[in-house]
Order: structure tokens, then sequence, then C-alpha cells
């Protein structure tokens, strides 16, 4: 197995300098770098990253907690950080908390257990002893679209989507249609995500005029079961909404399942829209309306902000926008699928 030493020699440099070319040192000249690689495909070589860690103090790993991996959101989340991590010379190790805090705290300490050089966390909940001693103890840190407010963790970055615009774009969308009875399920009031959605909906109800009814707001747990068990809820009602806005995709599937299971039909019946549009939201019967947040640019930028911190710059904290996508789940007519 060839050495650093073997490819210093092959490419006519030091080892000093092709220890810099591997650890992305901005200080090598372009053609010395080129030579350098060409030097490590030709011989195969492949740099030791425990012995690496151990001299450089910097493992090129970074540790991602996220909230769901079955949500499709959180999918593309991670995927999208990947991707970004691996262009800036970074390989990342996930953990899935499963919406779980125990399990969250879990993958943290393991992940700081294994000298990860950063640490991107969606929460699962608003109170986290880990993350707490992550901050205490100097680790990069960068919260992903949701985070956790308070004393110890108040200078985290946060690189999150703010979605109130949109929700009053979806309200104003349905007040338009004809819809006055409107309701929400809402995501876990323990999460950012989920308190700033009920917020917002409840901001634009009151612009259009309207009330949100105690019996049409709904506690769900961004998972589907819970979308259908408080859509049956609301059905059950005496006057049922004739609108519903589920906080997340899984329950707004869950919605659509158990209104199928009555034999009732979306948008006839009752209209269904979504928070985190996904890509086969188009294919569903009928096509569903939802906001979307631009996945992909949240995760690189939750990258660029740790990688930031990691390698000793500042960060600051980003707030992207999302956006509304009509299709025909709420009553729209005929080709307004995008």
């Amino acid at each position: 197995m060839p050495a650093i030493k073997d490819v210093a020699q092959r490419a006519g440099v030091s080892v000093a300098t092709v220890s810099r070319v591997l650890n992305h040192h901005p200080s090598v000249r372009a053609d010395t770098r080129e030579r350098v690689l060409a030097a490590v495909a030709a011989l195969g070589y492949r740099p030791n990253a425990v012995a690496r860690s151990l001299r450089t103090d910097q493992t090129r790993a970074l540790g991602l907690v996220i909230s769901d991996v079955l949500n499709p959101f959180f999918t593309e989340l991670a995927r999208s950080v990947e991707d970004a991590a691996r262009d800036l010379g970074y390989s990342v190790v996930i953990g899935n908390a499963d919406e779980r805090p125990d399990l969250q705290d879990h993958h943290v300490r393991t992940l700081m257990d294994r000298r990860i050089d950063g640490l991107l966390v969606s929460p699962t909940d608003g109170g986290s002893p880990m993350m707490l001693d992550a901050a205490r103890t100097g680790t990069p840190m960068v919260f992903v679209d949701r985070w956790i407010e308070g004393e110890g963790l108040a200078g985290v970055p946060v690189v999150r989507t703010d979605g109130r615009d949109a929700i009053r774009d979806l309200v104003a969308h349905l007040h338009a249609l004809g819809h006055r009875r409107l309701a929400i399920i809402a995501g876990p009031a323990a999460t950012t995500t989920g308190r700033e959605r009920v917020d917002a909906f409840r901001a634009a109800l009151r612009e259009f005029g309207l009330a949100l009814d105690d019996g049409h707001i709904g506690q769900g747990d961004f998972q589907a079961d819970s979308g259908r068990r408080v859509t049956a809820r609301f059905l059950d009602l005496p006057h049922p909404p004739d609108a519903v806005f589920a906080a997340d995709n899984l329950m707004a599937l869950g919605a659509m399942d158990e209104i199928r299971a009555r034999g009732l039909r979306v948008p006839d019946d009752i209209a269904l829209a979504a928070f985190d549009d996904i890509p086969w939201f188009v294919h569903t019967d009928p096509p569903i309306t939802a906001i979307a947040q631009p996945t992909g640019d949240l995760g690189r930028a939750a990258v660029r902000a740790l990688v930031d911190l990691v390698e000793g710059r500042p960060a600051e904290s980003v707030t992207l926008s999302a956006r509304l996508v009509t299709r025909r789940s709420c009553g729209e007519p005929e080709g307004s699928t995008p």
C-alpha cells in the first residue's frame, strides 16, 4: 500500500505539501495541487483518516442529527447536506432521532465521542442536555430547520425557512376559493416549527376576518397516524371544517387516508393543503396544494455555516423563504397544477 512519502516523491514535492493538499489548505499553488492529486490517483493512495485526525485534531467529518429520516423533507435535506459537505471536502455521519428526544441526545453523544468536527441538528423538542453540553464545550454547531431557544444555545446559528408569508398566501388562496371554516393539524408545540406554523395560520385567519375555533385545531406529531387521528376528530364535529391545513407532508397524507376511508373526496367534500411540498404530491389524486421549502438551499447554507465555524470563521444565521404551490386539492380549477 503506497504511503504519503511515495506520493510526495512521485509529485516532486515535500510530504508537508502533500499533507496541505489533502487537507485543502489554501496556500498551495494550483499547479502543485494538480500534480499531487494526479500522484494520489495514479498510486491509489488513501490517507489514514484516524492518523490524520490525531495529527491535525480534525476528522473532516460532520455530524447530522435529523428528526425523522422517513419524512421526505428530512431525506431531501440529508442528501443536500451530504452533497454540500462532500464538495467542501467533508464527510457526513447521520443520526435519525425518529422524533424522540432521548434518541436525539444518544446520537449527539455518539457523534461527539467520534470526534466529529461539527454538528448539524434539527431538534425534536425544546430541550436537550447533550446539545447544551456540546455548546458549552465549544463544539461547532448549527441548527437547521428547527432550533432550540434559551440560555446556553442563543449563540448557535440557525438556518431555517420562514413560512409565514407562504401560510398567509395559502389562507388568502383558500378564502378566495370560498372556504370559511378552516382547520389546522398542528405539529408538536415543543418544536419551533410546530408553534410558528400555528401562529402564522391564526394570524392569517384574523387578517381575513376568520377565527380558528378550538375544535378546528388538532395536535399532531409530524407523523401520518396523527394526521389521520386529528382528521377523524374534525370529521366527527357537528360542523366539520371545509378545508384542512396539515403542518407537514406526512400528516397531510394521514389526513387524506382518513378522508378516503370515510368515502369522502378531496376537494369535493373537504379541501386539503400541506406544509412541506414533496415531488410526488403532483402525482396524488388530486395533486396536493402545498407550501414548498427551498430544501436544497437550506442544506447547503447549513453546511457552509458549519464549515465556517469549524474552520475558524464567523457564521451568521440564515433565513430563507417558503412559497405556495397551488394544485387541485383545495378546489382549484382544472389546469392549475404547475
